[in-house]
């Protein structure tokens, strides 16, 4: 099974850690393997990739003409993609070495159509003591609750998912209205092509745990105001999803939401009952205002959608 493994960067300050995802990549114990780059519209960086690492038998390298986003970039991908499965990683991410090796695993056991693990923190700066694991999501980090080994679930992140091509080209890839492109803050593109890939397959994305991807959180991505701010489009963005997908994809976030309200909340009260700890105390009152945060972009999606 050849696997092609796509990286989509375009920032010039984010060449040292796009270079870290590079070697990651190169350094997989699965051989069979492709590494597809697109530049999205920066030349001067296409350029620079290609004196570095143009000459390089597994890497295809491609430039976006202009800006397109992530879901324009990996698109295009699909045109020179010749693997039977696509896999993703950002260029901010670091794929431990038996990465691609346990995702196909996963096709080979189950006969899958998706395949996604699990997100680790990288902290660069250091773990933010009030941040509670829960809501580790909102830094691109797999969260408390989240799934058990082998659970079909709708997505996983798109650092670190993968799709038999044939799938990806049968669904129309991604949809360019949404996912990350410049200042704009509508997000979750994994999520609604995993939500079309449910509607059309009856089926999702296969967890995988041991298939781990390392993703860098930089301090600007901890810094409570930026964490407000991604919390609010996140609200904005899954009420957008409703309003492209069917009602029965939004139901992951609804039993979350559930876990949250029921277990996660009265587990932490207890455990502050039991003695004070300010780390905890601040974790607490993190999650109530997270919760309340993407609550208030979910309604303003009402507005917009």
């Amino acid at each position: 099974m050849k696997v092609s493994v796509v990286i989509c960067t375009y920032a010039d300050e984010m060449y040292e850690h796009f270079e870290d995802a590079l070697e990651s990549v190169r350094s997989q114990t699965y051989d069979d393997i492709e590494i597809i780059v697109i530049v999205d519209g920066n030349e001067e960086l296409h350029e620079r990739i290609r004196a570095d690492h143009g000459d390089a038998e597994d890497l295809t390298l491609h430039c976006n003409e202009e800006n397109l986003g992530l879901s324009g970039s990996r698109n295009n991908a699909l045109g020179v993609v010749s693997g039977d499965v696509v896999a993703l990683i950002d260029d901010d991410a670091v794929a431990d070495e038996r990465w691609v090796e346990e995702l196909v695993s996963v096709y080979e056991k189950r006969d899958a159509i998706a395949a996604g693990g699990r997100m680790t923190p990288i902290w660069v700066d250091g773990r933010p003591a009030f941040l509670p694991e829960e809501f580790y999501w909102l830094v691109g980090v797999t969260h408390r609750g989240f799934a058990e080994p082998g659970e079909e679930v709708r997505n996983t992140f798109g650092s670190n998912i993968s799709f038999r091509t044939e799938v990806l080209e049968e669904l129309g890839g991604f949809a360019t209205e949404v996912g990350r492109q410049g200042d704009k803050n509508l997000q979750a593109h994994e999520t609604e092509l995993c939500a079309r890939m449910r509607e059309e397959y009856g089926r999702g994305v296969v967890y995988n745990p041991d298939a781990e991807v390392g993703h860098k959180v930089f301090g600007w991505r901890t810094d409570k105001r930026w964490l407000l701010e991604r919390a609010f489009w996140q609200g904005y963005s899954k009420r957008a999803m409703e309003t492209l997908v069917s009602e029965e994809s939004s139901a992951e976030e609804s039993a979350f939401l559930g876990r949250l309200l029921t277990e996660f909340v009265p587990s932490r009260v207890r455990s502050l009952a039991a003695g004070p700890d300010a780390a905890k105390a601040a974790q607490l009152a993190t999650l109530f205002v997270l919760t309340g945060t993407i609550g208030t972009g979910y309604l303003y999606g009402f507005l917009k959608w």
